[in-house]
């Protein structure tokens, strides 16, 4: 009797065993199922997800292009007087910063979908053209031009070497202008700066002996101690070089030296300083 009862309590427990496996296989196979649509989730938000990546690039790429396009456009209204247009616009010298002062403001045309602000291509004409008859009445070794940004230079060197401006670039050391004792001591007539924070030691001494002071200002400069303002990106290596250069073949042309833009030898490329120079 107890035999038969062992019996049949055995074969209760392995009935049971055998319903718990069928059960873990029948889950396994349901999960089995189940994980390639789950794959299959992951795999699709990530496609959608570069999907919108892909689009949000080429809505940049679209809104960058029509900005330039726009200004192209906008500024053929304009008429180029000393270099053509495409010079310009790929130069960058009419793009500002997001930043403004207000001192600033007359010379910006208009404020960019991207917050930039972009200088009147014609009023930076303008002023360069009042500073080419200005500085025409100087000799070259009565004009000075600076720069203590990287930037500027080669363009400042290059201004010297064409048409035989005096020029520093770099440091300026103290006692360049107001001190006679100095052995680097120089008389000027007129300085032109790069820029009226970073020549600021330039701009100070050439007040203080009392000579007009003309200075590239961007934006957000401030024209402290600044005479003659000439409003245009004073940050980017081609932006100062393709000024450099109009200022130099401009003058050489004013003076007589040269009879047109075939006789000057440079060009643009040759003021712009070299990235390898400037790491």
């Amino acid at each position: 009797m107890n035999d038969k009862i062992k019996e049949t309590k055995s074969t209760e427990n392995k009935q049971t065993k055998v319903k718990e496996i069928k059960k873990d296989i029948k889950k396994t196979e349901i999960e089995k199922k189940e994980q390639p649509v789950v794959t299959e989730k992951i795999e699709e938000k990530a496609t959608k997800k570069k999907q919108i990546v892909s689009v949000k690039k080429n809505i940049d790429k679209d809104s960058t292009d029509d900005n330039n396009n726009i200004e192209k456009i906008e500024n053929e209204k304009t008429k180029t007087i000393f270099v053509n247009q495409d010079m310009y616009l790929s130069s960058g010298i009419y793009i500002g910063m997001s930043r403004k002062l207000k001192i600033m403001s007359p010379f910006i045309y208009k404020i960019r979908s991207d917050g930039l602000c972009i200088f009147d291509l014609k009023k930076i004409e303008e002023r360069i053209g009042l500073l080419i008859k200005w500085l025409s009445q100087y000799k070259p070794n009565e004009i000075l031009a600076v720069s203590r940004k990287k930037n500027g230079h080669k363009a400042v060197s290059m201004l010297g070497k064409a048409t035989e401006i005096k020029t520093v670039y770099g440091r300026f050391m103290p006692g360049m202008l107001s001190n006679p004792g100095y052995k680097e001591y120089f008389e000027p007539k007129i300085l032109i700066a790069c820029d009226p924070y970073g020549d600021k030691q330039a701009i100070e001494e050439a007040y203080k002996i009392k000579i007009p002071v003309v200075c590239l200002c961007d934006t957000y400069n401030f024209p402290r101690l600044v005479d003659f303002v000439i409003p245009l990106n004073n940050k980017g290596r081609k932006s100062i070089a393709l000024f450099f250069y109009i200022l130099a073949k401009e003058l050489l042309k004013e003076n007589k030296t040269i009879n047109g833009d075939a006789e000057f030898k440079y060009t643009p490329e040759d003021f712009e300083m070299d990235i390898e120079d400037k790491l």
